[in-house]
């Protein structure tokens, strides 16, 4: 057996490549939008890719699925619960598609998506019990699937809980081989591990403590984590028509009017000098596609302010695999704009001078570690609508570390607001919590 896994850091997902060596056929699970690095694989393994198997519609990231029908040829499968709107094959329970000694087994496991559906994976050469088993976005790491994303929450939980019980049945020795890590907002704790064992799980996973199903829902249903940015449109795009490669974005000489900008670079470098109303999200920083997604407007035109080609790619590859395909252009990123950044040990000092202190973590970080006197405002929900902000004062925001202190300051500073930002460091920094931090 051929077995190749792919994992996305930025935004913790998963695919796999699964071949049988003899025959020289393979497919592709749950495959990146950016398909080159799973074509390569293929081609140094030397194997045929000749099918498509998705365990389920995506809510997070665009599937590479489309590209490969439309410059592969390649067929998709899927459950028809799925009611998809492009071609495909049903990939109902029990259906197994053969590749060689080697086989993919469908177990129809609901609970995160109606249609959702496990891999069993068998190597006949070996046994004919299935060796590991793809478990999409139903059993991970340490973790289980948030059930609320397609359906109401405890009636996924209610189907949740029945799916991971047939899970179970597997022999503890079944690897499992999730399609999320660390980084993915369809978990609420998974681990950065990549992959585990039905055995371990059924000994350490918390999530799969309660055998009465009351006590499962009650628990899972409580999801606080964000929904996925740009979650119906994504499903959209996974479920309708083939989406394949856009053109690569064209140099401007400036942003076009009403063009909205991500400027890609580092904290310090944007903080320096960047274009009027531009958007910092650094592209070598954690989750760049998700924390993009969550402060862009995907009806407005886009374009990326980098100092590189090789930032420009790198940003390319994470907008596209969360829906933002068609770029307006990039463009130089110096500008005459300034964000001033606070070391924590001045924010006392700002604060006393009258500028309002925005605490831009989920509100659950925020009550584990209050900052008295601060707004409670998370940082993705900033750039849309009315905000309950002054702007007869400074604002500064800040956040466990940075990072999204600096996202939210260039956010509020292109609303308008005269923004600050805490930078480097964060609450964590913070040990004086009385009322002016």
């Amino acid at each position: 057996m051929i077995f190749s896994q792919f994992v996305d850091d930025a935004l913790g997902c998963a695919s796999y490549l699964i071949g049988d060596e003899d025959s020289g056929d393979a497919v592709v699970v749950d495959p990146p939008f950016a398909i080159e690095p799973v074509l390569e694989e293929a081609r140094r393994r030397g194997v045929r890719l000749v099918r498509v198997l998705e365990t389920h519609t995506h809510a997070d990231h665009l599937s590479g699925h489309g590209r490969l029908a439309l410059e592969h040829g390649l067929p998709v499968s899927i459950h028809p619960l799925a009611a998809p709107e492009f071609p495909f094959d049903p990939l109902e329970d029990g259906t197994e598609v053969a590749l060689g000694a080697v086989a993919l087994r469908a177990l129809h496991t609901p609970g995160h998506r109606p249609e959702h559906t496990c891999l069993a994976v068998l190597d006949r050469t070996r046994a004919d019990e299935p060796w590991l088993i793809l478990t999409g976005d139903s059993l991970f790491v340490g973790d289980v699937a948030r059930p609320d994303l397609a359906v109401e929450a405890r009636a996924g939980a209610e189907a949740l809980f029945s799916s991971l019980r047939r899970l179970l049945a597997l022999g503890d020795g079944v690897e499992v081989f999730p399609g999320h890590v660390a980084g993915s907002l369809c978990g609420k704790a998974m681990s950065s591990k990549a992959s585990t064992t039905i055995g371990f799980e059924r000994r350490f996973n918390p999530a799969l403590a309660a055998s009465d199903v009351a006590v499962f829902v009650a628990d899972t249903a409580a999801v606080t984590t964000p929904r996925p940015p740009n979650m119906e449109r994504i499903v959209e795009l996974n479920r309708g028509p083939f989406v394949g490669a856009p053109a690569d974005p064209a140099p401007l000489v400036a942003p076009p009017p009403g063009a909205q900008v991500l400027d890609v670079r580092g904290v310090e470098e944007f903080a320096r000098g960047h274009l009027p109303g531009a958007i910092n999200v650094p592209v070598a920083g954690s989750r760049f596609p998700t924390k993009a997604a969550f402060v862009l407007d995907a009806e407005r035109p886009l374009v990326v302010a980098a100092a590189s080609e090789a930032e420009i790619a790198e940003a390319t590859r994470g907008l596209r695999a969360v829906g933002f395909l068609e770029l307006a252009g990039t463009v130089s990123a110096e500008g005459p704009e300034r964000l001033e950044l606070i070391p924590p040990a001045a924010l006392r000092e700002h604060l006393s001078s009258g500028a309002q202190l925005v605490d831009v973590r989920e509100p659950d970080e925020a009550a584990l570690a209050p900052l008295p006197g601060s707004l409670v405002l998370p940082y993705r929900e900033l750039a849309h609508g009315v905000l309950p902000l002054p702007r007869d004062r400074p604002l500064v925001t800040i956040c466990e570390s940075g990072p999204r202190a600096v996202v939210a300051a260039s956010v509020l500073a292109a609303r308008g607001y005269d923004a600050r930002a805490v930078w480097p460091g964060g609450s964590d920094d913070l040990r004086d919590r009385a009322p002016g931090c």
